[in-house]
């Protein structure tokens, strides 16, 4: 499995109009080969920052490189420049190879 996230922080005053816009986007995730779930994480809010994680799960690392590549993840992302107002800054990547997983 590979984990991928994206780590966002978020002024309070701009949390509401961020959570309803990942709560009411079309991910485009659900017809991709080797998509396994998604969850968008809320965290504490820290020095008047609120930090936030898209976490997406995939069968593969490859499953993840393709929809990077996709159609569908130019979809879902379109209208990102028109947003990061809603964050400081560039949202934070991170990519994480599975190594147990236990059920």
């Amino acid at each position: 499995m590979f984990i991928a996230m994206n780590r966002f922080t978020v002024r309070p005053e701009n949390a509401d109009a961020f959570e309803a816009l990942w709560l009411g986007r079309d991910s485009h995730l659900k017809g991709m080969d080797g998509f396994v779930e998604f969850h968008m994480l809320k965290g504490p809010e820290t020095d008047g920052a609120i930090l936030y994680a898209s976490h997406t799960v995939w069968a593969t690392e490859e499953a993840f490189r393709n929809w990077t590549r996709s159609t569908a993840f130019r979809d879902a992302h379109k209208n990102a420049g028109s947003t990061a107002k809603l964050h400081e800054g560039a949202p934070v990547f991170e990519g994480f190879s599975t190594i147990q997983h236990i059920v």
